[in-house]
């Protein structure tokens, strides 16, 4: 029986892909690990893996074709020993019953066996067979596969299994994954979307409909949902950033400097540091409890072709400014170019957006849930302002916090501006 390759869940919150290319073509020998196809995401540009060895007996999905489902049939898999009359009948075949388990796995943990120390049927010779997304999220978990069974098929080790694990408490699991996911599902069918045929658009100019992207699809789901749902409350304050620019030039003209820091790496820091110094700021709202996170992973919001994404600086609190600099360059680099892995634009517990490089003065950003708060940074503006009694010029910066007010109050969101302000104007503290 021909082996059923099925559209993959790249992320846990995929639900259809574009197939964007495929890198084999029928009567192709692949093995196991061979990259066959590349899959789009909402955000980016995956490559697939062969999971079993063989002949690409048919494909079934074109490259190009847009939509496609998590679980689809995309192709079949000649097993040694079969030819193409193995392939009749398998085409209308159900897939393993199994597989859209999957992607609802982590509300499901007990539905899948618990990990056993025993050596995994899934080993030949050195090989674990494991889907990638198993082994992405293993390694950002600190899973050891060969500890694990697969229950994927031959006995391969897929993400239900990594879920199982975690809710076994063999790894680091995160609370806050069901309960952040479960609630857009329930609000999704309250949202009113307008359609290109309404009548409105027959009395405007003439147009181009571009259709919209996955990722635009999901950007406005998820803002809709937060601008809906969330709570939203500002706070804004204008901070001097002359020390720091003076900071900023005498450590990039260092000779031997392998980093350029910019001044939005200053601010990802001082941010960092000021919610470690207030943590009920690095926080999130579930139904059952406010979850408080124990380090800070800094979202930041790059702009790219078709959309918006936020790569994530983890743990940037305990990182220097030439480690965020680098670290903060490379992820825009790769996110512009579609080759961020899911996890590293996953998760976060703070984001910051910066528009200052646009003349933006200041402005007000949606929550990017589940995380409680979002930092707005605008333009650094020489303005007039009163030191000691005296009219003076200095360089002005307006931040705008936007927080969740069911997990954060005005006092705490104002302790938490006061302490960035104080750590950006006197930055020689970031230095501590």
């Amino acid at each position: 029986m021909p082996i059923q390759i099925l559209m993959p869940a790249l992320s846990p919150t995929m639900e259809e892909g574009n197939l964007a290319k495929w890198c084999v073509k029928e009567g192709d020998t692949v093995e196991s690990g061979d990259v066959i196809a590349e899959i789009e995401t909402d955000k980016a540009t995956m490559e697939v893996e062969a999971v079993d060895e063989g002949v690409i007996g048919k494909i079934l999905v074109a490259e190009g074709t847009q939509g496609v489902k998590v679980n689809e049939l995309i192709a079949l898999l000649l097993e040694d020993g079969e030819d193409a009359s193995a392939l009749e009948g398998a085409e209308t075949a159900a897939p393993p019953p199994s597989a859209p388990a999957q992607a609802d796995a982590p509300a499901k943990p007990d539905a899948a066996p618990a990990p056993t120390p025993a050596a995994p049927s899934t080993e030949k010779g050195n090989r674990i067979f494991s889907s990638p997304l198993a082994r992405r999220i293993a390694a950002q978990e600190g899973l050891d596969l060969k500890a694990l069974s697969g229950t994927g098929p031959r006995g391969r080790i897929v993400k239900r299994d990594i879920d199982a694990a975690l809710t076994a408490g063999t790894g680091k699991a995160t609370p806050a994954a069901p309960e952040a996911k479960a609630a857009p599902k329930a609000a999704a069918s309250e949202s009113k979307t307008i359609s290109v045929d309404d009548p409105i658009f027959k009395l405007l100019p003439d147009y181009d409909a571009v259709p919209n992207s996955n990722m635009r699809k999901t950007i406005a789901k998820r803002l809709t949902e937060s601008a809906r749902d969330i709570p939203h409350f500002n706070l804004q304050v204008d901070v001097e950033i002359d020390k720091l620019m003076a900071l900023r030039k005498e450590l990039n003209s260092r000779d031997g400097a392998d980093y350029k820091i910019s001044v939005n790496d200053f601010l990802v820091k001082a941010t960092s540091l000021a919610l470690t110094r207030v943590p009920d700021c690095n926080v999130a709202f579930t139904d059952g409890a406010i979850l408080k996170f124990k380090r800070v992973d800094m979202a930041i919001a790059v702009a790219v072709e078709g959309g918006l994404i936020t790569p994530i600086i983890k743990d940037a609190a305990s990182k220097g400014l030439a480690t965020l600099a680098n670290e903060a360059k490379d992820l825009a680099a790769r996110a512009r170019d579609g080759k961020l892995a899911p996890e590293e634009y996953q998760g976060g517990t703070f984001t910051i957006s910066n528009l200052g490089m646009f003349g933006i003065k200041s402005f007000n950003s949606i929550i990017n849930p589940p995380q409680g708060g979002i930092l707005s940074v605008g333009a650094g503006e020489q303005r007039p302002v009163v030191k000691d009694g005296a009219l003076a010029v200095a360089t002005v910066v307006t931040l705008t916090l936007a927080v969740d007010h069911r997990c954060i109050d005005g006092s705490t969101g104002a302790a938490f501006i006061k302490e960035l302000k104080t750590l950006i104007e006197d930055p020689i503290a970031l230095m501590l």
